[in-house]
């Protein structure tokens, strides 16, 4: 495909995005417009090359911001007074152990077995993965690198993560 005619494609469908337009209308649009004859994968492929805010098109999103200043208690000094809970009772409670903090993404990545994020102890953040070969990995960490003993924590947290989510 011709550069020019690629960009204007895409700056076709960035305006049609913005204005609420569906993909499969898109399509239906890209192939009348610019006499071609893209498939529904062509115009979605892309599409998520561009930069697009997705979330503000979902009508189905919910908004993460508040519309209204949330109500501030007429005696705030008595939120600080609230009881302190001991880590142990916390942990029990929530099964958030505060350390490290390991969640199982619901879908798969293609070509992993499972795969999730992870929050250690330290502060940083990752995506963790096992893929086909049951090999264990680390990618796109935010923070420092983390410590020996921060890798020991998450491999017994994504041990009990993954048994829970096999419902052992």
């Amino acid at each position: 495909m011709d550069k020019n005619l690629e960009n204007a494609i895409k700056e076709f469908v960035a305006g049609e995005l913005a204005q609420g337009i569906s993909l499969s209308d898109i399509q239906t649009h890209i192939n009348a417009e610019f006499k071609l004859n893209m498939t529904y994968m062509d115009v979605r492929i892309l599409a998520s090359t561009l930069e697009v805010d997705w979330q503000s098109l979902d009508p189905n999103a919910k908004k993460s911001v508040p519309d209204e200043a949330p109500e501030v208690p007429a005696d705030a000094a008595a939120m600080d007074e609230a009881p302190e809970v001991p880590a142990d009772e916390f942990q029990e409670e929530t099964g958030i152990s505060g350390d490290t903090v390991v969640e199982v993404s619901k879908l798969a990545r293609p070509g992993m077995m499972l795969s999730g994020t992870v929050k250690f102890a330290s502060g940083s953040t990752a995506e963790w993965y096992v893929d086909n070969m049951g090999r264990l990995g680390l990618e796109n960490l935010v923070g420092e690198k983390p410590t020996q003993e921060d890798i020991e924590k998450f491999q017994v947290e994504l041990d009990k993560a993954v048994r829970k989510v096999m419902g052992r």
